[in-house]
């Protein structure tokens, strides 16, 4: 594989239609004499069984072009970022020696940063950790992050003090490291060479799309899935947007309704956390995902990076796009 080949990655929010796009730019590099596959990027999909609700590609998608990372734990296992990290580098690599370039496609942002990026992820400690739970329980989360902010000011001012959680990591990181929590936050510095392409929509789009996803998984039965998977469903996996919501709907504390209109909600929530996560990478090449030269566009871009007219921070210049992503959250 030529070394200028660099690895192929579509971000944006839940619904802009990534899966399709990873699979036409797939289908024309193939066209080209190049051959491309999928390596998965969403925290959910990489779980057997969780199907409809994290709108997984279909067996019919996944045939047309290779898929890799999805379906390779149970749902009663744990994936974490770090594992993650590990497991899409040596696939991508193995991609890369066999002359197949990897198309890296998923909505979740840290995952999506984690294969690519200069993030180190430092081990923990149940002690340590288990210390600061209980400091947190005694002395309050207020009293933990103004510790984190003496300690750390960088990393305080980019974190929610409302989130104890967090701040008990970060003073467990500087607890087991001795170095600043701030040191091992993500970097926009590539250790794979990337090109980034990040789909974006109009809030109106966003939310129309969302909405026909939503019923078209209370169609194909998402309620039966979350009754299914529910006995064997781990912490973890249980966090999936949806399936509370199934599970609270089975018990009766909501009816359908509600149910399903809080799934809508919080999934138009969630694609707003999206835009602002990736909005911030300044090297991501936006472009619009109703645009009926999308394809043609994202290769152009594809075609400009292979030859290496980019570099590592190529997309700043892209203003409109990074103001209009501004507009969108709000």
């Amino acid at each position: 594989m030529c070394g200028t080949e660099r690895v192929i990655s579509i971000v944006g929010p839940t619904a802009c239609g990534k899966t399709a796009l990873g699979i036409a730019i797939a289908k024309r590099l193939a066209e080209q004499g190049e051959r491309a596959e999928i390596v998965n990027a969403d925290a959910y999909q990489m779980y057997r069984g969780m199907d409809v609700g994290t709108a997984k590609p279909s067996l019919e998608e996944q045939a047309t072009v290779p898929h890799h990372l999805i379906d390779i734990i149970d749902p009663d296992e744990t994936m974490s970022v770090a594992r993650f990290q590990q497991l899409a580098r040596e696939t991508m690599a193995d991609l890369q020696s066999r002359g197949i370039r990897p198309i890296l496609v998923g909505g979740s942002g840290l995952y999506a940063r984690a294969a690519i990026d200069d993030i180190t992820f430092p081990g923990t400690d149940t002690e340590v950790r288990a210390r600061l739970e209980e400091r947190e329980r005694v002395e309050g989360a207020g009293a933990l992050f103004e510790e984190l902010k003496a300690k750390d000011p960088e990393a305080a001012a980019r974190m929610d003090p409302r989130n104890p959680r967090r701040t008990i990591r970060a003073l467990e990181v500087i607890e087991l490291t001795g170095r600043p929590y701030s040191a091992s936050l993500p970097h926009y510095r590539y250790v794979i060479p990337t090109v980034q392409i990040g789909l974006d929509l109009d809030r109106a789009e966003l939310d129309r799309r969302i909405d026909i996803r939503t019923t078209r998984m209370r169609e194909q039965g998402f309620l039966d899935e979350a009754r299914r998977l529910r006995p064997s469903m781990g912490l973890t996996a249980s966090r999936a947007l949806g399936y509370q919501q199934m599970f609270d709907l089975l018990d009766g504390l909501w009816d359908e309704r509600e149910a399903w209109a809080d799934v809508a909600q919080k999934t138009k929530r969630l694609a707003r956390k999206q835009m602002g996560w990736f909005g911030r990478d300044p090297r991501i090449h936006w472009l619009q995902a109703t645009n009926p030269a999308l394809l043609d566009n994202a290769m152009a871009i594809i075609s400009h990076a292979t030859r290496g007219d980019y570099d590592a921070i190529d997309a700043q210049a892209d203003a409109y796009a990074q103001h209009h992503l501004g507009d969108i959250n709000h």
